[in-house]
């Protein structure tokens, strides 16, 4: 089991991006969750098997339709807690 905290850039609010990470999260077994930063990124804690966390920040290059994604950033977040599922979060 790993967990990453993920940043994402560029048009990754109001097009649908919080809802597409939750959906492709729970498509790969990831439990954590999603929210937007009001710098205009949006913020995710993911955690689950290596390989699915590495194939869900891949995803996140893409994202939704209405979405470009400039840059992902992955960190470690050891001593984070995922709670349970994927669930989507308020504003920070």
């Amino acid at each position: 089991m790993t967990i990453k905290r993920i940043y994402v850039s560029g048009r990754v609010q109001a097009v649908g991006f919080r809802d597409w990470v939750v959906r492709t999260a729970r498509t790969e077994g990831i439990i954590g969750w999603v929210r937007n930063l009001s710098d205009g990124r949006v913020e995710m804690i993911a955690s689950g098997e290596e390989d699915a966390v590495a194939r869900f920040a891949a995803a996140c290059h893409e994202g939704p339709e209405f979405a470009r994604v400039d840059n992902v950033e992955v960190v470690p977040a050891d001593g984070e807690k995922p709670g349970k599922g994927f669930t989507k979060r308020f504003t920070a």
